[in-house]
């Protein structure tokens, strides 16, 4: 299968009411999973719960504050998240590691090929945002470090 015929299948998969869709050519394999839409609420007219605890902030300014002192690592491709090399070894990170730039956070398997993520600043894991073996879509957020 040549590189375009799977580009036009991706496009024709991705058109369609599908989540999921796996085909095997020639010993070739290939998945592909939607991400699932992220829901989230900018404005409305609902009738607010009660509040707890009053805020000057708003949930735009939290989080836009948040952004400033974190760095988020993401996926540079479709594939599969794994945190370690195999199943016998420990992972490469884990939250509260201290990490440099260059070192190996996590490993995407795309078709069969193993590609190591790593760090592009220095600093320390706060999260990571993606359970082993699971799908990654294209910039989904793997990690959340907070640099240095």
């Amino acid at each position: 299968m040549k590189l375009d015929e799977i580009k036009e299948l991706v496009e024709f998969v991705m058109g369609k009411d599908v989540e999921e869709f796996e085909l095997e050519v020639e010993g070739l394999r290939i998945k592909l999973v939607k991400p699932r839409p992220e829901i989230r609420v900018v404005e409305g007219n609902f009738t607010p719960a009660p509040v707890q605890a009053a805020s000057s902030q708003t949930a735009e300014e939290a989080e836009a504050k948040v952004s400033e002192n974190v760095h988020y690592i993401t996926a540079p491709m479709i594939g599969t998240f794994y945190r370690a090399p195999d199943p016998s070894s420990p992972p490469f990170v884990k939250e509260g590691d201290h990490v440099s730039k260059g070192d190996v956070l996590c490993i995407i398997e795309a078709m069969k090929l193993m590609n190591e993520v790593e760090s592009d600043v220095d600093g320390t894991i706060k999260e990571i945002l993606v359970e082993n073996a699971q799908p990654v879509e294209y910039g989904q957020k793997l990690f959340v470090i907070v640099p240095d």
